[in-house]
């Protein structure tokens, strides 16, 4: 399973290089959508201050959603998909291998964003820590959870609609602990509590979810 896991990832890397435009568009989405938003509700710091982690979670899902509908479309496509379903290695590698490279290519720019956006809203030294850790502990979920909506919706004609009524609300929970983190750490309070809980999303969802993808996978390409 390690080595179709490298394989895969690799290869999926190596297609996103050659599309770089393509894998560039989650970040510039997060950067010009945050960036509206004080243009919106003006520029008063202590209002910037109390919606910014609600602003950044929301934007970050969206973001991560924005590329999420050809994760296995193109492989689908080109026929590979049905290849590496037949290969002798579990399809479970496959998925995992398709979620981390969208987590790479999506998730992990967004974290190192988050400081500057945090700066720009205002918000304080522990906080700005308290929102990048609970990033990474909250969009390798949405990776997995889009890729679960990518799978159940493949080949279908209104697909990117249904992804997202598919994932926003498996999704709730991990942006209401992932904003609520770093409002308590403004109101005073520690966030263990609501990073607690995102991890144990984030073991819940690695648990979970490539086993249900993997099914589904299968599914939509019978």
């Amino acid at each position: 399973m390690s080595a179709a896991f490298t394989t895969v990832l690799r290869r999926d890397l190596r297609l996103a290089s050659r599309r770089r435009i393509d894998a560039l568009q989650p970040l510039a989405f997060f950067g010009v959508a945050l960036a509206m938003f004080p243009l919106g509700v003006g520029p008063e710091p202590q209002m910037l201050r109390e919606i910014a982690p609600g602003i950044v979670w929301v934007c970050a899902l969206l973001a991560s959603m924005l590329s999420v509908n050809a994760l296995f479309a193109g492989d689908l496509a080109d026929g590979s998909l049905e290849q590496m379903l037949l290969a002798p290695e579990s399809p479970i590698a496959l998925v995992a291998a398709k979620c981390c490279a969208h987590w790479l290519l999506s998730g992990l720019p967004l974290i190192v964003a988050a400081p500057i956006v945090g700066l720009l809203f205002g918000l304080s030294g522990q906080a700005l820590a308290v929102l990048v850790y609970g990033l990474l502990l909250g969009t390798p979920i949405l990776s997995l959870l889009g890729a679960l909506g990518a799978a159940l919706t493949l080949g279908l004609r209104s697909g990117g609609m249904l992804l997202i009524l598919i994932v926003l609300p498996l999704a709730t929970p991990t942006l209401i602990f992932g904003a609520g983190s770093v409002s308590t750490v403004e109101a005073g309070l520690s966030p263990a509590g609501h990073l607690s809980l995102l991890g144990a999303l984030l073991i819940a969802t690695a648990i979970g979810a490539p086993l249900a993808t993997a099914a589904a996978l299968r599914i939509s390409t019978e």
